[in-house]
């Protein structure tokens, strides 16, 4: 045999031994790791003006410090939850789009707050209701394509205002205040929106026409949320709606590799943000504190979150802790916040895994074809 041939015999026989599948199983896992981690510490370049983060928290904050100047902290966190409407406002288009588009959603902000607020105080129809709102949510934010954080907020309210403790006679004033805050954002997007068309070539307002498959993928959707809030409640949580607002965040991703980042990005982030929380909760903070303390980390949370999703978790997580157990008015002890932090870590993990089995589901054929034919069904029938 030619020495050639003895090569390509030798080479041959060397590609189906075990060792050599061995190094080429580890070659591809540590491919795939480093692939993982690259996309896990991408720090990527803001798309956004540098003022924009100043502006959000400056909105978002400011009623929470006039709630503690006139010693209602409460009053004031419910304010800024309206406020929160002002990460909506598109940065293209004329200024009547813009504005249309901030009220829009601040009325959907004020309608799922006092729609929870109600439906509260009906246990039956707390999921009926979440459901129905979560669906509205994503097929208003889909149908007109909102980038994030689209409908975040909004579903965060509403769900919120499901379980925080609140008689029947302050459903009309916390509903009040959350439209005072939505009012004051709308005119800090005013204000803002005409800063940016004085300084920046003015851009063509989109359009919209409905994209197939948008009823779908919001049934979708607000069926695995649901599910999320179903799970955590059957496991007596304390704050069930933490997992709704998880899967919510994991499930609007696009792509299921995209699905699979976020969940990365917001476990880890968690976890380290729940470690934060616990500590800032630990300094046992005056209202002015509190309100300080807001500024800051909706100044961090807006800068960091279009450049790494996982950095901005860790600030975004004692954020709605924050919002959610100062805004009850309800005393916070040293015991109660641990509670809360192990609760919400567990809702964190139970919204991630149900928020990637919606994306699995999602982007498969089995659900989708028949849904898909109701959806022509309805379109044929009442398009």
């Amino acid at each position: 045999m030619s020495a050639p041939k003895r090569n390509l015999a030798y080479q041959t026989e060397q590609k189906t031994t075990p060792v050599f599948w061995l190094m080429a199983v580890v070659g591809r896992l540590k491919k795939l790791i480093d692939g993982e981690l690259n996309h896990l510490l991408t720090v990527n370049r803001s798309k956004r003006p540098w003022h924009m983060p100043i502006i959000a928290a400056i909105t978002i904050s400011f009623p929470v410090f006039v709630g503690a100047y006139f010693d209602a902290l409460p009053s004031g966190i419910k304010a800024s939850l309206g406020a929160m409407v002002i990460l909506n406002t598109p940065l293209a288009g004329k200024l009547p789009f813009r504005l249309v588009t901030v009220m829009a959603w601040g009325f959907a902000m004020s309608l799922c707050f006092a729609l929870g607020l109600i439906a509260q105080q009906i246990p039956p129809l707390k999921l009926p209701i979440f459901t129905l709102m979560a669906f509205g949510i994503v097929i208003f934010g889909r149908y007109y394509r909102q980038p994030p954080p689209a409908g975040l907020f909004v579903m965060m309210a509403g769900a919120i205002a499901l379980f925080i403790p609140l008689p029947l006679e302050d459903v009309m004033p916390a509903t009040g205040l959350v439209m005072l805050g939505s009012g004051f954002a709308l005119v800090m997007a005013l204000l803002y929106s005409l800063f940016l068309l004085a300084t920046r070539p003015a851009t063509p307002t989109p359009t919209y026409n409905y994209e197939p498959d948008t009823i779908t993928e919001s049934l979708i959707v607000a069926g695995f949320v649901s599910l999320s809030l179903v799970i955590a409640l059957s496991l007596n949580l304390s704050n069930p709606y933490w997992a709704a607002v998880s899967c919510f965040l994991i499930i609007q991703g696009i792509h299921l590799r995209t699905m699979w980042i976020k969940q990365i990005h917001r476990l880890l982030g968690t976890m380290v943000g729940v470690g934060l929380a616990g500590w800032m909760l630990a300094w046992g903070l005056p209202i002015w504190g509190v309100a300080l303390a807001i500024l800051g980390l909706m100044l961090c949370i807006e800068t960091l979150v279009d450049r790494h999703y996982g950095l901005a978790v860790i600030f975004i997580t004692p954020l709605t802790i924050f919002i959610a157990e100062y805004g009850s008015g309800l005393p916070f002890t040293e015991q109660a916040y641990q509670e809360v932090i192990l609760a919400r870590l567990f809702d964190t993990i139970i919204g991630c895994v149900v928020g990637l089995s919606g994306g699995v589901v999602m982007h498969s054929t089995n659900l989708r074809v028949p849904l898909r034919r109701m959806e022509n069904w309805l379109l044929a029938r009442f398009g």
